[in-house]
């Protein structure tokens, strides 16, 4: 007769790097959080944003305020960066069109730049 080794107990207790790992993304949440309040309150009031994967686990959060301002934050998982967006109170949108793209508000700078790649104007040093 075979006896199975009972697996119950090594499932039941995390791994330590797990934990590690859920309080590195906790950290880095809060953090995120923060910086999407701050952005918000400085930009109207409040954001919306949308979520992308950009790679290396990493996902890029573009934010838009109320007044049309917009930025970009990096976080190091999709997870932490929906986490901060639920912390913040930032309405996350599936794409980055239609109705959150019309909120943006470009200026000189962005315009230029834009130009300035595109139409062979000055470089990008």
């Amino acid at each position: 007769m075979r006896l199975m080794a009972d697996t119950t107990q090594a499932d039941e207790q995390p791994d330590k790097r797990d934990e590690q790992l859920d309080k590195r993304s906790e950290k880095q949440a809060a953090r995120l959080a923060r910086e999407m309040q701050a952005f918000a309150k400085s930009h109207g009031g409040s954001a919306e944003g949308q979520l992308a994967h950009i790679g290396r686990g990493r996902t890029r959060v573009a934010l838009v305020g109320a007044n049309g301002e917009w930025g970009n934050l990096v976080a190091r998982s999709h997870a932490a960066a929906q986490k901060a967006a639920e912390q913040a109170g930032i309405t996350l949108h599936d794409d980055f069109d239609g109705d959150l793209a019309a909120k943006v508000r470009t200026g000189r700078y962005e315009w230029s730049r834009m130009a300035g790649i595109q139409l062979g104007g000055p470089s990008n040093d």
